[in-house]
């Protein structure tokens, strides 16, 4: 079995946090770039609002943040068995897929993966609890199909900074 890409997007978390996306990863032809985003809402004149994803320049707790994954087969061949992991910083709590992704694989030591109902914690007291968003550490996601050459796509997650 192949080893999986892990893509980390860099972030140091003090109350008040500057991000920035992580350059991109080149693995052959496989060229994969993270980046950190957040919403910005601007007002028309009309009334509405406007929500955009932007890059994360400086956030602050609570502040909703989206993790984007951008993958590329830049080779004349298909690539398969992709594995793409993000480590989730601490500081940052997970919080679901992005609207636009598939559903990814959970961890919560980075060990173990599958779906946040199927993962357990340690507690205080030596037993252990359902796992809750609060608790992962991990996001994967195992592509089904080999990327074809000169494909791309993305995959994200929401999280929040606590």
């Amino acid at each position: 079995m192949p080893n999986p890409i892990r893509t980390i997007a860099p972030i140091a978390i003090p109350l008040a946090a500057m991000l920035c996306a992580a350059p991109a990863f080149a693995a052959g032809p496989l060229q994969v770039e993270a980046k950190v985003l957040t919403e910005q809402k601007t007002r028309a004149a009309d009334g509405t609002v406007r929500v955009a994803l932007v890059p994360a320049r400086r956030i602050v707790p609570g502040d909703r943040v989206t993790f984007v994954l951008a993958y590329r087969n830049t080779g004349a061949q298909p690539i398969g068995n992709v594995v793409l992991d993000n480590p989730v910083p601490k500081g940052i709590a997970y919080r679901a897929p992005a609207a636009t992704s598939a559903a990814p694989d959970l961890s919560v030591d980075g060990k173990t993966f599958g779906p946040l109902a199927s993962l357990r914690v340690a507690a205080a007291n030596g037993t252990t609890r359902a796992a809750t968003p609060d608790d992962v550490t991990h996001v994967r996601w195992r592509l089904e199909r080999p990327i074809t050459a000169g494909a791309q796509g993305q995959l994200a997650f929401d999280a929040v900074l606590r």
